[in-house]
């Protein structure tokens, strides 16, 4: 009984033992030291300092006339302002962005015309038409020739040395408008003769008015 007392041990007599193994290792092993600085390390410090200091400043005097990057600039036309497609209606470039319709805005040739009223009837043909004139006939009053008319009676008392021109005519009253020309037809009256030695110019004349005249010994100069 006595044996087996003295070979049990107790828990607090452990845990000593451990803390003072522990504090043995420790003073045993070497301290470690902090790496020291290569000189590669040294010059990448030195080379990072010198680019954080503030560089010199320098400054230049432009002479009056000369050149300098400030005042470089483009020459005029060679950057045209950028097209910006749908911004707004009144740049015109909305709907469709410039490109144009389909069908018959694209096509050439295409549309109406500018007399088309979108279908109703047009101006033209919701005038009053005239009885008895054909719409599909020529237009004989626009495009048919037509003089104005002199008898030959009229020149009775014609000076014989003044031209009978159509400007002449008009100044002395034989016609309102000269028109296309001027004709001289072969109409007389009693009493009334012409005078010898008349000179037309820039007239046209009848067949009777040109014999009549002939006769008369007047100078025919047609027009």
């Amino acid at each position: 009984m006595p044996a087996k007392k003295s070979a049990k041990k107790t828990p607090a007599s452990g845990s000593k033992s451990a803390a003072a193994a522990k504090k043995s290792a420790a003073k045993k092993a070497p301290a470690r030291r902090a790496p020291a600085r290569t000189k590669a390390a040294a010059a990448a410090a030195s080379k990072t300092s010198e680019r954080t200091a503030p560089a010199p400043v320098v400054t230049f005097e432009a002479k009056p006339g000369s050149l300098s990057l400030g005042g470089v600039r483009p020459n005029r036309g060679s950057r045209p302002k950028r097209v910006r497609v749908g911004r707004g209606h009144g740049s015109g470039l909305v709907k469709t962005g410039g490109e144009g319709g389909k069908g018959q805005t694209v096509r050439s040739g295409g549309g109406k015309g500018p007399a088309f009223e979108g279908g109703q009837t047009p101006w033209s043909r919701r005038l009053p038409q005239r009885k008895g004139v054909s719409q599909k006939a020529r237009d004989i009053g626009h495009f048919r020739t037509e003089y104005a008319v002199v008898n030959l009676w009229q020149l009775s008392d014609w000076q014989p040395t003044v031209e009978v021109t159509p400007e002449s005519l008009k100044t002395a009253g034989k016609v309102k408008q000269v028109k296309h020309g001027v004709k001289i037809l072969g109409a007389t009256r009693e009493g009334a003769t012409l005078p010898a030695g008349l000179v037309f110019r820039d007239v046209i004349f009848s067949t009777s008015a040109r014999e009549a005249l002939v006769a008369a010994g007047a100078t025919l100069e047609e027009g």
